[in-house]
């Protein structure tokens, strides 16, 4: 069985907090540039397109495809193998880094352009992580 406390632990700066409040909230919180309204991931304090320093936190739907992912076989003591690690694209365009859960580590089963949606996992007391799963499938 996987040991989730083997994870490293992100640590939360001041550009981030919003983002792990938003897990913990079970929300996926995305910045959005004030000036030309381009919606970004990771947070950071000015619009990585324009460079207007004035953004906004704004709440993703949750939804996303399969970008691009790898199936790693090799052993790691937070995870059961194989696992995914995937980059998913979001309904509001951004890209992100995860693992896809819920669904057999195949070829077969993860489809690039496949419909998911975010789960949240709690890390620890602070941290939740965000997950995607296909979407419409089981929590």
């Amino acid at each position: 069985m996987a040991d989730r406390s083997k994870l490293p632990v992100p640590r939360p700066t001041p550009e981030t907090q919003h983002f792990w409040d938003g897990t913990k909230a079970g929300d996926l919180l995305l910045q959005q540039c004030n000036d030309c309204s381009h919606v970004y991931f990771p947070p950071r304090p000015f619009c990585p397109k324009c460079g207007h320093r004035e953004v906004s936190v704004v709440k993703a739907s949750g939804k996303a495809t399969l970008y691009s992912y790898v199936i790693n076989h090799r052993p790691h003591p937070a995870f059961d193998g194989p696992y995914s690690i995937a980059t998913v694209e979001l309904e509001e365009g951004p890209r992100m880094m995860t693992n896809i859960v819920d669904v057999e580590q195949t070829p077969e089963a993860l489809q690039l352009d496949m419909a998911l949606e975010v789960k949240f996992e709690p890390l620890n007391d602070d941290i939740t992580l965000p997950y995607f799963k296909p979407a419409g499938g089981a929590s």
